[in-house]
């Protein structure tokens, strides 16, 4: 099969399997997207949802959160996955929007990658959901599945090289949802220990479920 029609299938399906897919991540506005996005980074969405209300209701701005100290913000995120650098990260963030963004979240990735605490992965996050850029950040769900289903060749050993593999194929239209497709397909069904294999509509089509047993 033509890696072209394979990604013409495997689209297809998920846009008659999961028409709606959207980011899991609780937030109200860019901002708020912003401080879950940065606390995700090896975390997992329930947890940054469990301890961000707290933290929206008493920073509900860049000022605000600009005026705190990592000390400080570090007693609302203690829960999660590095929480001290994430601390320092929110802070940072906060201080630089209110600087150099006039409080706002800016919609490029060289100005969003300028952050603290923000990378390509969360940039393009940020890019897709909140300006629907064709942006496709590469997590590890992304990265698991593309492989698995043989989106990208196993050349691509880099979250970087498997964004722009996914790039040449999936439509620029689509790509805010194709990213999370592949998430939620990861995160629910192609998971990493034991993938689902039997109830997954890809079976018979992805490169893992074909591969000769050992």
């Amino acid at each position: 099969m033509k890696k072209q029609e394979l990604y013409n299938k495997v689209i297809a399906y998920f846009q008659e399997a999961m028409p709606v897919a959207e980011t899991e991540l609780h937030y109200n506005n860019p901002f708020e997207l912003l401080i879950a996005v940065i606390l995700s980074a090896q975390c997992t969405d329930k947890r940054v949802n469990m301890i961000t209300p707290p933290l929206y209701r008493d920073f509900p701005t860049p000022e605000a959160l600009a005026a705190s100290t990592p000390e400080v913000v570090y007693e609302y995120i203690r829960s999660v996955s590095y929480p001290n650098n994430k601390a320092k990260h929110l802070v940072g963030m906060a201080q630089m929007l209110v600087k150099d963004f006039h409080s706002e979240v800016p919609g490029t990735l060289e100005e969003l990658i300028r952050l603290p605490g923000v990378g390509r992965k969360t940039a393009n996050v940020i890019q897709s959901v909140v300006f629907n850029k064709a942006a496709m950040a590469v997590d590890t769900h992304v990265f698991r599945v593309s492989h698995r289903i043989g989106l990208v060749p196993k050349t691509c050993t880099t979250p970087l090289a498997t964004e722009k593999y996914l790039m040449k194929y999936i439509p620029e239209e689509i790509v805010p949802t194709a990213h999370h497709w592949l998430i939620l397909h990861g995160r629910y069904v192609c998971v990493a220990r034991t993938p689902k294999c039997a109830e997954c509509g890809l079976n018979g089509l992805c490169r893992y479920s074909l591969k000769p047993a050992l």
